[in-house]
């Protein structure tokens, strides 16, 4: 095992893997920017190494700043926790080359599985379901417009190098197709140094289900069951529950296979996700695949009683599963829910500054995952999630009562936080009898507009 973990992260998930790692005996490094210089992630690890400025490119993405700072403090290896480097394959590499180990999957995992159109075959090896689409890159917006016409409209253009909705586009006709083309291919390019795209008939109205894989480097691979997060804007997640509302038994053994089949033909070993779309009728269709930790992966340890980070780390030192499929109980429903300092009223601007009071919820089955405290400062140059909520209950109407507790509990002055703007969300009829899917808040913001 590690006596020393470097963490290549900050805010909440930073936190979340020094609490793992001292639960481990692990000593812990944090690295941060000038702008986390007072974050709870740097009071609470043993070391800490300012690697840069507040600019990421500068910082969080400096991978020489990064290795020399795991190198002077004697660091075995280094966990991502998620964004940032965390599916970087170049970083995997170079960590292996200093003799670093690099908590996630092995550098070829993250290419093969991070480049979305290879990953589709790999899915397609693996005889998974996958949405009808092009075989690989689309090289000009004539080639795309010949396939959509051979799938039917609409259909999607998707960034292969990348995702969170950067790069993305639908279509309902040829002209359309044409200008989504060129915006995609610059967005891609901007958002990710790829410009490449591939295309995908647009599935209409789905539910988005994903299974949380862990694979040791053995080959011995499991699932953890699933969790639905068709709660999103603009394909960024907002809700995220385990189990799934609407799938059966008989579904969630047919798609934990299919997730485990992927995994084994990719080569995987690390925790990763793989990710799904849920056609009303049942029909599900491979998407992606996550190599790295999630965001919402604490509503499977919810439900599990499984820690993923500990796993994580068991598995990047070499030690083997002790689970076995049979081992895995859902016990149980969790859900959480991603706290931003953002503005719904003014189209989800970000809202940085001082949080001038706090006051967190709590009580029975009540998770709070933060980094922030009073007077604590946002800063403008990150994400802005600040906390995630996640509530357990025996059903899943109890898991959402404590959510709507919890999100009326949850108070930040001094900034806008989306907490009014989610409740909103989970007391909707069509939240609460399970009739979601990933274009639900779109068309709910729309419905708020016209009324």
């Amino acid at each position: 095992m590690f006596r020393k973990i470097l963490i290549a992260n900050r805010g909440e998930i930073a936190l979340r893997i020094i609490r793992a790692c001292r639960e481990m005996g692990i000593s812990t490094v944090a690295v941060y920017s000038e702008a986390d210089r007072d974050s709870l992630h740097v009071r609470f690890a043993d070391e800490h190494i300012c690697i840069g400025p507040p600019i990421p490119a500068e910082s969080y993405l400096n991978i020489a700043a990064i290795i020399s700072a795991a190198e002077v403090t004697d660091a075995e290896a280094i966990h991502p926790g998620y964004g940032f480097l965390a599916e970087n394959a170049h970083f995997a590499e170079i960590c292996g080359s200093c003799n670093i180990r690099f908590i996630g999957p092995d550098p070829e995992s993250i290419r093969q599985m991070g480049d979305k159109a290879t990953a589709r075959e790999t899915a397609r090896k693996a005889k998974v379901p996958i949405v009808p689409g092009s075989s690989g890159i689309v090289k000009s917006s004539e080639e795309a417009i010949k396939l959509a016409h051979q799938f039917g409209f609409p259909v999607i253009l998707k960034a292969s190098g990348g995702g969170g909705g950067r790069g993305m586009r639908i279509a309902h006709t040829d002209i359309a197709l044409v200008q989504a083309y060129s915006t995609a291919q610059r967005e891609a390019e901007a958002a990710f140094g790829n410009p490449h795209l591939y295309l995908e008939k647009f599935i209409d109205r789905p539910r988005h289900v994903e299974f949380q894989i862990l694979a040791d480097q053995d080959g011995n691979t499991i699932h953890l069951g699933e969790r639905d997060c068709s709660l999103q804007r603009r394909y960024q997640k907002l809700v995220e529950e385990s189990p799934c509302p609407v799938l059966t038994p008989k579904q969630r053994q047919e798609m934990g296979r299919a997730a485990v089949r992927v995994s084994k033909e990719a080569g995987y070993s690390s925790a990763g996700t793989v990710e799904f779309l849920l056609g009303e009728r049942g029909e599900f269709f491979f998407m992606e695949m996550n190599t790295r930790i999630q965001v919402e992966h604490c509503v499977t340890e919810e439900v599990t009683g499984i820690d993923l980070i500990k796993e994580q780390i068991r598995i990047a030192a070499g030690e083997r599963l002790t689970l076995q499929q049979k081992d895995v109980q859902l016990n149980g429903h969790a859900i959480e829910c991603r706290i931003n300092a953002e503005d719904p009223a003014e189209n989800f601007r970000p809202s940085p500054g001082k949080i001038e009071a706090l006051n967190l919820p709590g009580g029975p089955g009540v998770r709070i995952d933060t980094h922030i405290y009073t007077e604590y400062q946002v800063p403008p140059y990150y994400d802005s999630m600040l906390a995630k909520i996640i509530t357990h209950g025996p059903d899943r109407q109890v898991a959402i009562r404590r959510m709507q507790r919890a999100l009326e509990e949850f108070v930040a002055e001094g900034i806008t936080t989306n907490a009014p703007f989610l409740w909103k969300l989970i007391t909707n009829e069509s939240f609460i009898t399970g009739k979601v899917h990933t274009s639900f808040v779109e068309e709910y913001l729309e419905k708020q507009v016209l009324e």
